[in-house]
C-alpha cells in the first residue's frame, strides 16, 4: 500500500497497525446490523463484521499542524464476501453541515488496495439528480462534493479493499433521507462475479452514469502521489475539504 506514511492492516483482524511515527485511534468495527437498514434485503445473513475504521490517522509531527487546519485523515477497511446479494458496502449518508464552515463539506478518497465503487447522487430526496458509480483502483483518487448523498462500495467482493480519506474534522453525518428511502437511488449487486447498479425505487431517479476515477487538475491533485504526501509538500492544497466556500465555483457544475 502507497499510503505516504507507516501504517499496515490486519485484514484477518480488521486492525490497523500504526508505525513509531505515526498516531492513531484503536479501530473501529462496523456490524453487519450497523448497515441493515440500508441494505435491498435488510435481513440478510452475512459476516459479523463487514468494515473497520479509524479516524484520525497521521504522522505525529503533523498532529498539531492537522488540529489548528480542521483537518482529518481517516482509514477503512471493507471486508470480502458478500451479503446477500450484495457486495460490502457503507450505508451512505450525507455529511451534515459542519459548525466550523457552516456549510457541508466534501470529502477525498484515495484508494490503497483492492477496487471500489465510489457511488454519489446529488440529494437523497425523491427524485436525486445526477446519479454517479466512480471506479476506482489502487492508487486512484474520487472526490464527494458537499451535500451529496453517498456510499463507499468494494468493487472487487473476492478481495478486501482498503482506503484513506481526507476529511474535516468536525465531521458529521446525515441519514434521514437516505433511511427515508431505505438506501440510496442504486443498490450495488453481484451479478457473475461483477458489481451491477439495480435502481432502488424509493426514488424517481433517471440512469446512472458509471465512470473510471478521474485526475482532479481543477484541485491542483497530482496523480500517483499519495494524496497525504501531496498535504505534507503543500500544507494548504485540501483547504477546499474544510473551507468548502473556497471551490464554490467548482461544485457548481461538479463532475466526479
Amino acid at each position: 500500500m502507497n499510503t505516504g506514511f507507516d501504517i499496515k492492516a490486519d485484514i484477518k483482524n480488521m486492525e490497523f497497525i500504526y508505525g513509531e511515527d505515526v498516531y492513531g485511534p484503536i479501530t473501529e468495527k462496523r456490524k453487519l446490523d450497523d448497515i441493515r437498514q440500508s441494505l435491498s434485503d435488510p435481513n440478510v445473513e452475512g459476516p459479523e463484521y463487514v468494515y473497520a475504521v479509524a479516524m484520525d490517522v497521521a504522522k505525529k509531527e503533523h498532529r498539531q499542524d492537522l488540529i489548528n487546519r480542521n483537518l482529518l485523515y481517516g482509514a477503512m477497511i471493507f471486508g470480502s464476501g458478500i451479503i446477500g446479494e450484495e457486495p460490502v458496502r457503507s450505508q451512505g449518508h450525507i455529511h451534515a453541515i459542519s459548525p466550523s464552515c457552516n456549510a457541508s463539506t466534501c470529502e477525498v478518497y484515495e484508494i490503497w488496495s483492492g477496487e471500489a465503487y465510489i457511488y454519489m447522487q446529488e440529494t437523497a430526496k425523491d427524485q436525486p439528480g445526477r446519479c454517479f458509480a466512480v471506479h476506482a483502483k489502487a492508487g486512484d483518487v474520487v472526490i464527494v462534493p458537499p451535500s451529496w448523498a453517498h456510499a463507499t462500495v468494494n468493487a472487487d467482493p473476492k478481495e478486501p479493499m482498503l482506503f484513506g480519506a481526507w476529511c474535516v474534522r468536525d465531521y458529521g453525518f446525515d441519514y434521514d433521507d437516505v433511511r427515508a428511502h431505505n438506501g440510496v437511488a442504486y443498490f450495488p449487486k453481484v451479478k457473475d462475479d461483477h458489481v451491477v447498479f439495480v435502481k432502488n425505487n424509493a426514488y424517481q431517479s433517471e440512469d446512472i452514469i458509471i465512470k473510471e476515477a478521474r485526475s482532479y487538475p481543477e484541485f491542483h491533485l497530482k496523480q500517483g502521489i499519495p494524496i497525504y504526501t501531496q498535504y505534507e509538500h503543500n500544507r494548504d492544497l485540501f483547504t477546499f475539504v474544510t473551507q468548502p466556500q473556497t471551490a464554490a465555483a467548482i461544485w457548481e457544475n461538479f463532475e466526479p
